[in-house]
């Protein structure tokens, strides 16, 4: 890797459809959720984190580490979801302040749902125009733009 502050055309190529296809995919999700009845991506984002981590939960700080959404988002959007009773908001017992959040069984039952619709675009939007060791491929090539490094 070079140290160049400016970058090639072929760079700035690659980024600018990197960016544009991206939007266009999420978009594209996002439309079929909204034509489903369903919540947004976030909403899926937030589900499936809590319900990877189990019977635990996970502490706010965790699910912004996992999801990257800023702190103010992830406080409304866990107060939206705990009003639909979609997680649960449980004292930690040594942090008088402290809370971990829970996926509930109507939160599951969201996040099956979602998925469904979701896992459907992905096979569609991705899965049916890449052969397998394209996306294998392409998979790859984008785990090393990653910041920082990170195994998946």
């Amino acid at each position: 890797m070079t140290e160049n502050t400016t970058p090639s055309p072929d760079a700035i190529k690659a980024w600018a459809r990197l960016m544009r296809v991206s939007r266009q995919l999420v978009e594209s999700a996002e439309d079929a959720l909204k034509r489903g009845g369903l919540p947004s991506l976030d909403w899926y984002d937030v589900l499936h984190e809590l319900a990877e981590a189990g019977e635990g939960g996970l502490r706010p700080f965790q699910l912004i580490e996992r999801t990257l959404f800023a702190q103010y988002n992830i406080s409304r959007l866990l107060a939206r979801l705990e009003a639909d009773r979609l997680v649960e908001k449980l004292p930690v017992a040594d942090d008088g302040r402290g809370q971990t959040i829970r996926i509930t069984a109507k939160g599951l039952e969201m996040r099956r749902r979602m998925w469904a619709v979701y896992g459907r675009s992905i096979a569609e939007l991705v899965g049916a125009k890449l052969r397998a060791d394209e996306l294998n491929a392409l998979s790859a090539l984008l785990g090393r733009l990653r910041h920082p490094p990170a195994g998946d």
